[in-house]
């Protein structure tokens, strides 16, 4: 499990280190694994399967997201001012991960009907997420003396997001997408609460994303 975590983190790395340079206009119109490139405004970057039918599927099985904090991030963190423990960055990750299991499954279930399942079936998508690149600025580790820094903005993340059939294990699509905290024009005090606020800002708007996508594509009417 670990290794495979890795190699996807690896993947994901590897893949952004030419998005975050390149305009889509410049990206392979067909990538390795034959997804095509598809403009879109729901994410930087956007791939799918040709002639991939998304309509037949009511349930979703949702894999654990790794994350990984950028490498500039992590090196900073670990020498410089305002110091983070190896042991603080993996309750940081893991407590993203689990808040992005949270998050998309009340979207994804709760808000749209799709139930959340941890095995297979004709009708069930699997997401295989990576959240990658996270930055945050003042990362509040609850360490005396150091509860609160000012910064105008919280960090941000990229989302890094494979979709299979859950049956024959064919990838259908991809999505890759960079979100940050614009902050609020003001620098302003910074702690775990405003960075939890940011992160779940961000987490759903991906996740209400997918769903009115999956929407769109099965024919469903928009909620109220």
């Amino acid at each position: 499990m670990k290794m495979r975590r890795s190699l996807l983190l690896l993947t994901a790395a590897c893949l952004l280190s030419g998005v975050a340079f390149a305009k889509q206009d410049d990206l392979p119109t067909v990538s390795h694994d034959g997804l095509e490139l598809r403009k879109s405004k729901l994410a930087d970057v956007v791939y799918v399967r040709p002639g991939a039918d998304f309509s037949g599927y009511r349930r979703v099985a949702i894999l654990d997201c790794p994350v990984a904090f950028s490498k500039d991030w992590e090196r900073d963190r670990r020498n410089g001012a305002g110091r983070v423990s190896q042991k603080e960055m993996d309750e940081i990750k893991a407590s993203l991960s689990a808040e992005f299991l949270k998050v998309f499954t009340d979207e994804l279930q709760t808000k749209g009907g799709y139930t959340v399942v941890t095995e297979g079936a004709e009708d069930v998508l699997v997401l295989r997420p990576a959240i990658v690149d996270l930055e945050i600025s003042a990362p509040d580790t609850m360490a005396p003396g150091r509860s609160f820094t000012l910064s105008d903005s919280a960090g941000g993340m990229t989302l890094y997001l494979e979709i299979f059939d859950s049956v024959t294990g064919q990838i259908l699509a991809r999505a890759i997408d960079r979100q940050e905290d614009g902050g609020m024009g003001r620098i302003q005090w910074q702690n775990a609460v405003t960075n939890k606020a940011e992160a779940d800002r961000i987490l759903r708007r991906w996740a209400s994303t997918l769903r009115t996508r999956l929407d769109d594509l099965q024919g469903k009417a928009p909620a109220n």
